[in-house]
């Protein structure tokens, strides 16, 4: 049975370790093994993944026993309208089609609503299959965007809303 448990900083490793599995498969297709590498180091050295969690972050891992499947981590982001963003949702691709995705998400809507978040907002690359996962749970692409990243590097995205 799949259990969550939130992160805490000794998980950290854990997070780094399946965003460096999902990534290729997820990714490579896409952006290419250098944006993806850059990426990484970028999004998920620990330094950053610390600062994350001491500015609020919430990371949730999924697990069954000793195995850590997948991960989710989300913040507040609009203070006044409440307004919450995913961040980052991977599974790894030997647990794809076991509902752990589904599970997470779930956690995350039931916590950012507990909270009294309005609606929970997340980017996603345009050419991501992760974008039917977030059609068919009841998100909406709510913007086009197109974000520099650094070294020459962009995001080329949908930012989707789900509201409460």
């Amino acid at each position: 049975m799949i259990t969550l448990r939130k992160a805490k900083e000794e998980d950290l490793e854990i997070i780094r370790d399946i965003a460096a599995a999902t990534w290729p498969s997820t990714y490579l297709d896409i952006i290419g093994q250098a944006q993806i590498d850059y990426m990484l180091d970028k999004m998920y050295n620990r330094g950053e993944l610390l600062k994350q969690l001491m500015e609020g972050h919430i990371f949730l891992i999924a697990e069954e026993g000793e195995n850590q499947f997948g991960f989710a981590g989300y913040s507040i982001t609009g203070h006044e309208e409440r307004i919450y963003k995913l961040h980052k949702l991977y599974v790894l691709p030997s647990a794809h089609g076991k509902g752990v995705g589904k599970i997470l998400i779930n956690e995350v809507f039931n916590q950012v609503k507990d909270a009294g978040g309005s609606a929970l907002q997340l980017n996603v690359n345009k050419h991501n299959k992760a974008k039917d996962f977030y059609l068919k749970g009841g998100f909406t692409i709510k913007e086009s965007v197109k974000l520099d990243i650094g070294e020459g590097y962009f995001m080329d995205d949908y930012v989707m809303e789900y509201k409460f």
